[in-house]
C-alpha cells in the first residue's frame, strides 16, 4: 500500500481566497479593523458558551443538593 503523493502547492482554501480579495479591496487599516471585529465576535461566542456551561454546572449542583 502506497501513500498518496504530497502536493508541493497546497490548494487554496476559500478563506485564503477571501483574504486575498480583501487585501485588494481594503486598505490596511480597514483590514485590521475587520479582523479585530471578527476576533471580538469569536471571543464573545466563546464567553457565551462558557456561561452556558457554568449555568449547567450550577444547575446540576443545585439539583444535587435538593
Amino acid at each position: 500500500m502506497h501513500a498518496a503523493p504530497v502536493r508541493a502547492n497546497a490548494i487554496p482554501t476559500v478563506a485564503t481566497a477571501l483574504r486575498a480579495v480583501e487585501s485588494l479591496l481594503m486598505s490596511s487599516g480597514q483590514r485590521t479593523a475587520r479582523r479585530n471585529a471578527w476576533t471580538a465576535v469569536l471571543e464573545d461566542r466563546r464567553r457565551a458558551q462558557d456561561r452556558v456551561e457554568v449555568e449547567h454546572v450550577l444547575k446540576a449542583v443545585a439539583d444535587h443538593r435538593s
